[in-house]
């Protein structure tokens, strides 16, 4: 950093407004013509859910800053909390009117397609008598209505939960109304019409609001939601618990749906005076209130797509697309038998979570399986996973599960499924003080002909077969010795809670995973302009190894980054970042695999990894970076990244101001959508998946020097 300076901001940006640039490019997919019609809804919702959780964790981590740190400088932008606040929700207004506009248009030409979302008042007299006997006989047992006044104290509003609240009078005076809408209560009610007609509960309980509060006249009514801080990291709690860690997990679970109020969203309209009642009462100020034409809340959408007619869904969905078994892996043998002889790499959603779910049943019930040691950070709600695991278990096999209670937002499916794996036997540790455990590694221990064998797992997303079909991500087996060896290592520390550990291969945070980034980016900084670095990641923010990508930018090395979400970093500043170019992809699946590249061809050293280079994952988490140590892997990940970066449909760049923009594509080049590519490449042809490639290095960077203007 310049001297007499705290904060060096030439090649940095804001935090915040980069994530809700990333949501933006997230809303563009909605707006794109060339997207299905149902899949644009889709991600106006994905949009609307994003917003929602950038609001409960980002704004409300914010705020509180504000209050107990007022006059800190934010690293990257040089900005206090409050000013950081302050642009956060004036540039939240214009994406919501956008997102507003678009889901107008987006449902008027589902209209056409006889896919509706009605009000009550659109409906016909047979319609609405189906939605009074479905109040009458499904919502009105389980409301509870509420007059707030001297006798009834204003009620907690559960984070994100839909409330009806009305204006009412009685005598000359003013109330305020509320009903909160019963998540036990479906999203929607279908019509008995043909297509697919439908009004939201939401909705259906304004409309016959006025029943339930009789004596009084409704002035004006409105649907609305209040979103709150939901940042309560244990870790940050007064004092230290002895208590069981799941036990403490609960309570924490319970006070977090109580914590601070940091948005209020009304779709509708409130008289004045009951507009000011609640902001009042939830202590927020009217830059905090946000108005909605579409509905507050969109997860309805992915419950009505299980409801579209087939002919509707082929004609305004994406394709349907299975994920395949690789090429590399014969179904008709062990798993275990092939991994032994060869390194074997999965791209999910292409390629199926089945295989390494298959190793694990295998190892299950194979006699030579001593242990099977895992880290779990997500789930899903149905799972093989543990059920495999719990059958080693059972079987009399050694099962150690660091389970991440701490995984937010997944805390309680995660509890649920560490009791499960308790009660069949496993031995269960609960990350590690201080620390998220994030890292993806699964080690099978095995004794052939008395010598010890490892399979070793690692990959780059969580083991959760929902989100493997959704997401891209890697996944590396092999038994490779020395891999095995460094993954037992690490496993014996995590239970012992050594953090510091060094291993011959594995890179690890807190201890080694930054400094090893470190010092592979000072060796590219020896080559100069013959260095260079290719990253994927989520999300940049790391100031350290920003700093760092900035001097070897400044020493001629050639970086290439592959963003998905939140970049801090700035490319194109001259002599300081000008050697840097940075591109995202947002499209039908989710990028969420992290990739390191130093160097090029034989000498280039490839890594998958769970972290992204953020301070959270280098500091305050538990990450893996893995080396690929085998040529035809490492070809076929070249392969991969090359894919990648030849995308010019859905790829942005990013320029020196921090903006996101379309990549040009001269007039007759062929348009190339990477996934698109990876998803015909894994159905159609081996290749991707496993099959022998001509034995050379991998041949990417010439090609991305014609690319990126390099040569």
């Amino acid at each position: 950093m310049p001297k007499g300076s705290e904060v060096d901001t030439r090649y940095t940006q804001e935090r915040e407004l980069s994530w809700l640039r990333f949501d933006q490019r997230v809303m563009e997919e909605a707006w794109d013509e060339s997207v299905p019609l149902f899949e644009r809804l889709k991600f106006a919702a994905i949009f609307t859910s994003n917003l929602e959780e950038f609001f409960m964790v980002r704004v409300g981590s914010i705020g509180d800053m504000a209050l107990i740190r007022p006059n800190h400088v934010d690293s990257k932008s040089g900005l206090t909390p409050a000013r950081q606040l302050a642009l956060i929700l004036q540039a939240v207004r214009p994406l919501c009117r956008s997102r507003d506009k678009l889901v107008s248009e987006l449902e008027k030409r589902l209209r056409a397609c006889n896919i509706c979302r009605l009000s009550p008042a659109e409906l016909s007299q047979k319609e609405r008598r189906q939605i009074q006997r479905f109040f009458r006989d499904c919502a009105l047992p389980i409301l509870s209505p509420l007059v707030v006044d001297s006798h009834h104290p204003f009620p907690h509003l559960p984070s994100g939960q839909l409330t009806v609240a009305l204006s009412l009078r009685r005598e000359g005076r003013d109330y305020l109304g509320l009903v909160p809408v019963p998540k036990a209560l479906p999203p929607f009610l279908a019509l008995e019409e043909p297509g697919l007609r439908y009004v939201l509960t939401e909705q259906i309980v304004l409309s016959q609001a006025y029943s339930l509060f009789e004596g009084y006249t409704v002035t004006s009514q409105a649907v609305i939601a209040v979103t709150r801080n939901a940042d309560l990291p244990p870790e940050d709690e007064e004092g230290e618990t002895q208590e069981d860690f799941r036990a403490h997990m609960k309570k924490l679970l319970k006070k977090r749906a109580r914590l601070a109020p940091v948005r209020l969203e009304l779709q509708g309209t409130l008289d004045t005076p009951a507009l000011e009642h609640l902001q009042t009462r939830l202590g927020l100020d009217p830059q905090r209130v946000f108005h909605s034409k579409a509905p507050l809340r969109m997860d309805y959408v992915f419950s009505l797509a299980q409801r579209l007619p087939p002919a509707s869904a082929a004609a305004l969905s994406y394709s349907a697309f299975e994920p395949c078994w690789p090429g590399a892996l014969s179904p008709n043998e062990t798993v275990t038998a092939q991994i032994l002889r060869r390194d074997v790499l999965l791209y999910y959603p292409y390629h199926s979570m089945e295989p390494f779910l298959r190793l694990v049943r295998e190892s299950s019930s194979d006699p030579q399986v001593l242990s099977i040691k895992i880290t779990i950070y997500r789930l899903a709600s149905k799972t093989k996973l543990v059920e495999y695991l719990a059958a080693a278990a059972e079987n009399g096999k050694d099962v150690t599960v660091l389970l991440e209670l701490q995984a937010r937002f997944d805390e309680q499916n995660n509890i649920r499924w560490a009791e499960r794996l308790e009660e069949a036997g496993c031995t269960l540790i609960y990350g590690a003080e201080g620390y998220k455990v994030h890292s993806k590694l699964c080690l099978i221990t095995r004794r052939e002909r008395g010598a010890i064998q490892y399979i070793t797992q690692i990959g780059t997303g969580n083991y959760n077969e929902k989100t493997a079909r959704q997401y891209t991500d890697l996944c590396l087996m092999t038994a490779h010795p020395d891999l095995g060896a460094d993954a037992a290592a690490f496993f014996q520390d995590l239970a012992t809670g050594n953090l510091t550990g060094e291993y011959r291969h594995l890179l690890a945070a807190p201890h080694t995973l930054r400094p090893g980034l470190l010092e592979l980016i000072d060796r590219e900084i020896g080559k100069g302009a013959e260095g260079f670095l290719f990253c994927k990641v989520n999300a940049v923010t790391d100031r350290v190894l920003i700093d760092k990508l900035s001097q070897a930018s400044q020493a001629g090395v050639k970086i290439l980054l592959n963003v998905r979400g939140v970049c801090c970093l700035r490319p194109g500043v001259e002599g300081l970042t000008d050697n840097i170019r940075i591109f995202s992809i947002v499209g039908r699946f989710l990028e969420h695999a992290r990739i390191f590249v130093f160097g090029k061809g034989e000498d280039a050293k490839m890594y998958l990894s769970s972290a992204d280079f953020m301070t959270r994952n280098t500091q305050r988490r538990v990450e893996l970076a893995c080396p690929l140590l085998d040529e035809a892997v490492r070809r076929q990940l070249a392969h991969y990244i090359e894919l990648l970066c030849a995308d010019n449909v859905k790829a942005r760049e990013l320029d020196e101001a921090g903006q996101w923009q379309s990549v040009s594509r001269p007039s007759g080049q062929t348009p190339r959508d990477a996934q698109n590519i990876l998803l015909a490449e894994a159905a159609e042809s081996p290749a991707l998946a496993g099959k022998e490639a001509e034995p050379s290095p991998p041949a990417f960077l010439p090609w991305l020097r014609q690319k990126l203007g390099w040569d």
